[in-house]
């Protein structure tokens, strides 16, 4: 028998974030795509972004039909916010709308899964993409990143927001995220957390 969930946060009852979740404006409007596979995962991040974020949508599937209708609508410049050779420095971006709203377009999954989005939705692969500066540092502790720099997605878009609007603190959508993992670490005890996450050199 499941044990009862949080209807918001979807965390057992016991375990809930809610109180830890804030409410953030953000000129900045973010479109996060999830994988079905992400849903039920423990540590769903994208779900805390969405809830933490006043002006982010979160939809689950694997091919959107209203995308490109959506991404039409005049107000906001989208980018899709994934590496690619052609894809910009953030900081550049913010430099070019000069002042006009930007859209991101966030894909939520592993990297296979993020790839088969991107081909499933041509809307998406039509964007420009714009990238994270490099040298970023996750504090995921418990999956291994598949590359260097490799954050999880609400540590991204974390890292976006504040290159975009830097006049403003999102340090605050971290906060249900840190708690998450540490509850994790927590869970399966200090030494097996050690045993199979830490370093090694």
């Amino acid at each position: 028998m499941s044990r009862p969930r949080c209807e918001r946060c979807a965390r057992p009852l016991e375990h809930c974030l809610c109180a830890l979740i804030p409410s953030l404006p953000s000129h900045t409007q973010v479109l996060i795509l999830q994988h079905p596979s992400e849903v039920k995962h423990a540590l769903n991040t994208a779900r805390l972004l969405a809830l933490g974020l006043n002006n982010a949508q979160l939809w689950v599937g694997e091919q959107f039909e209203q995308l490109a209708d959506y991404l039409a609508q005049p107000g906001y410049r989208s980018y899709l916010l994934f590496p690619g050779e052609a894809a910009q420095c953030l900081a550049d971006v913010r430099e070019e709308a000069n002042g006009t709203p930007i859209r991101l377009v966030v894909p939520d999954g592993t990297w296979r899964k993020a790839r088969k989005l991107l081909y499933l939705n041509p809307a998406l692969e039509s964007l420009p993409r714009v990238t994270l500066p490099s040298g970023q540092q996750s504090r995921y502790r418990l999956r291994k990143a598949p590359s260097e720099g490799a954050l999880s997605t609400i540590e991204a878009v974390t890292v976006a927001l504040q290159i975009l609007e830097p006049e403003q603190s999102f340090a605050a959508l971290l906060r249900p995220f840190e708690a998450l993992i540490e509850g994790q670490i927590s869970a399966m005890g200090q030494q097996t957390f050690v045993r199979n996450h830490s370093s090694k050199d």
